[in-house]
């Protein structure tokens, strides 16, 4: 089936069949017990992303929930698992009622796809990558929307990347893969928001690329200038689609605050990063993000 969709492609009644067929391979998720906005953010993938584990507690500390469905590497890119399982005891498996516990006490919470979600799309992303079909938009398509609009939220933001480092080489072909997952999601939830924007990966974002070394020195707050700029600006997206704020100015700057303020306490950048491993692995309370 890879091997078809990549020589002949889909159109797209196709595309919306297979995004279909994956969402409810699984089940589709609902936190209305949880108040306000949900909101997740997808990167397309890249040598030295990791955005997640920074923008993750910065979003939850600002007041919104993100319930987060993440994958492992396709292809020569590292996934957010990929990093997450560096740090020793770190637990993705997490089953759903601890993940909705986990996104109850912290507001946040970072799995990876399991039985229960999608188990039609776990199949299809492992056969992309043994077949070298990775870099076709319509399976990434499908797939990446697939996996969050089941994560029951009410905004996306998207990263879509260009570049040696990426998928997509060309910037035609990377707003055209952001431009048909808008349209998918908007096709299948009126009432939901999302955003897409283009990012180069010629190289890595931050300085270590080494996949345990991403996890530790990514989350500082006086990291690399790139990094930071491209954290805020996710996170920025994050609060104003998701309602928080009423500009993505406005929301820049509450994402600096929690960065600066270390989530309204003295805590370092460093401290503020670790939150995103002990809020997913499920340990205390107290390591969860305070919540403005």
């Amino acid at each position: 089936m890879a091997d078809a969709v990549w020589i002949r492609g889909m159109d797209r009644s196709e595309l919306t069949a297979l995004t279909e067929v994956m969402l409810y391979s699984g089940e589709v998720l609902n936190h209305s017990e949880i108040p306000g906005k949900k909101v997740d953010k997808h990167s397309t993938g890249g040598i030295g992303d990791k955005t997640s584990l920074i923008l993750a507690p910065i979003v939850a500390a600002g007041g919104l929930t993100v319930p987060m469905i993440s994958g492992r590497g396709l292809g020569h890119t590292g996934g957010t698992l990929d990093k997450l399982e560096a740090i020793p005891g770190f637990n993705v498996n997490l089953s759903l009622n601890e993940f909705r516990r986990v996104l109850r006490e912290c507001g946040m919470g970072l799995i990876g796809q399991t039985a229960e979600i999608g188990s039609c799309r776990q199949e299809i992303y492992a056969l992309r990558d043994v077949t070298s079909t990775v870099e076709n938009i319509g399976l990434i398509c499908a797939s990446i929307m697939s996996k969050k609009l089941a994560e029951g939220i009410d905004a996306l933001v998207l990263d879509v990347k260009t570049g040696s480092g990426a998928f997509m080489k060309k910037e035609a072909d990377s707003i055209r893969l952001a431009e048909v997952m808008v349209d998918t999601g908007s096709a299948w939830a009126k009432s939901r928001r999302a955003h897409h924007r283009h990012g180069s990966t010629a190289r890595p974002h931050g300085r270590p690329f080494e996949r345990s070394r991403r996890v530790y020195r990514g989350p500082q707050s006086r990291g690399p200038a790139d990094l930071r700029e491209l954290s805020l600006e996710l996170s920025a997206w994050m609060f104003y689609l998701g309602e928080r704020t009423k500009s993505v100015e406005e929301g820049r700057h509450l994402a600096e605050t929690m960065i600066v303020g270390g989530q309204g306490s003295k805590n370092s950048g460093r401290e503020f990063g670790c939150k995103v491993e002990t809020s997913a692995s499920l340990t205390s309370r107290n390591a969860c993000p305070s919540r403005a």
